[in-house]
């Protein structure tokens, strides 16, 4: 506290030749008045939490940020105070450095143990949290995972099969199989609770066993286990190594298998394309032979009544003038005989008629 009984009588004498001065030096003296403040009060409330550490509640001061005063107390005070620096300043007393270093360095040890219990605080609520979360996420994965097997299970079957019978009794089959399912995992929980209980009691007494031991132990058996501890941390340290060369190697692993299976992909693909394709092809190819055997038949066809007409045209013979025409006269001498023949049928129909009339007269 000597450094601001000393500050004080030079701050009053720098206000009291604060007209004197001119502008920039009066805003450089008000910065610097500004700064001494802060680290002023921020020693102080240093100061005030040691304090508060080594006193009990009840013989406590209030800190200076809390106490009230008016201006005109704080005017008196400020004069009384000039007073008191103006006379008796060489009397003031104040902690030396020493012992502010050493309440500064106790002040960060508070601090980074403060920090390291809210580490610790938070890495155990984050903990904590962290398994809430992968306990939801389970109990997430087995509800979809019970909403799929009920739909597939009883909401497919009765959209399948009407009726509300049925259905009932499905319903109820599949809460009793999930009841029959759940008591199962709950008897196989209880049993791995008493197993973790006893595996408990049993790590409990070989640790409590150790502490005994470990209390008898000499020098000698902290360098052997120093020496076992090296040994043990070079060894883990060969294995973490080897650990990552093989996460290394599973990585590259892992990245030309996606390349590989990306490469299938694009050739699954190309495949399934090409067999539609030979598909349609075959099918055109069959098109086309149905064709051509049909193309095939009717060139046969067609060359069989080609070479028939040909042995026509080649034995085909023109008759001779004179007897065309006796065949024509011939012809025509015939077409009469059945015109008239035809005439003389129509005359005697009417007649033969009336003759079968006559012989078979019918009922009137």
């Amino acid at each position: 506290m000597a450094g601001e009984a000393c500050e004080t009588p030079a701050s009053e004498l720098q206000v009291e030749d604060e007209n004197e001065l001119p502008v920039i030096q009066l805003c450089g003296l008000v910065e610097e008045l500004s700064y001494g403040n802060s680290a002023l009060k921020t020693e102080t409330e240093m100061f005030e939490k040691y304090y508060n550490k080594l006193e009990p509640r009840d013989q406590r001061l209030p800190p200076l940020s809390e106490i009230k005063i008016s201006g005109a107390e704080f005017a008196q005070l400020r004069g009384r105070r000039r007073s008191k620096s103006r006379i008796g300043i060489d009397r003031a007393l104040g902690l030396s450095v020493d012992q502010k270093c050493e309440l500064v360095q106790k002040e960060l040890e508070d601090t980074k143990e403060e920090i390291r219990h809210m580490r610790a605080n938070a890495e155990r609520d984050m903990q904590h949290h962290e398994a809430i979360i992968e306990e939801a996420e389970i109990r997430w994965a087995e509800v979809q995972r019970e909403v799929h097997e009920f739909e597939k299970d009883v909401v497919k079957t009765i959209s399948k099969k009407k009726g509300s019978i049925l259905a009932t009794q499905k319903v109820m089959k599949y809460i009793e199989d999930m009841n029959r399912r759940r008591d199962s995992i709950k008897d196989k929980l209880r049993l791995k609770n008493v197993s973790l209980k006893v595996q408990r009691k049993k790590v409990l007494s070989q640790l409590r066993q150790k502490e005994e031991v470990g209390e008898a132990l000499h020098d000698v058996d902290f360098q052997q286990l120093k020496i076992e501890n090296a040994q043990f941390l070079e060894a883990i340290e060969t294995r973490n190594q080897e650990l990552i060369q093989l996460k290394l190697a599973s990585g590259n692993t892992l990245q030309v298998l996606n390349t590989y299976k990306s490469k299938l992909q694009r050739a699954m693909e190309m495949s399934s394309s090409l067999n539609k394709e030979i598909l349609l092809r075959n099918e055109l190819l069959e098109k086309i032979e149905r064709e051509t055997i049909q193309v095939e038949e009717d060139r046969a066809k067609a060359e069989a009544l080609n070479k028939k007409l040909r042995k026509q045209l080649a034995e085909f013979r023109a008759p001779q003038v004179m007897g065309y025409v006796r065949e024509k006269i011939l012809n025509g001498d015939l077409e009469k005989s059945i015109k008239m023949w035809e005439r003389k049928v129509e005359i005697a129909e009417p007649f033969h008629m009336t003759q079968s009339a006559q012989k078979h007269p019918g009922p009137l």
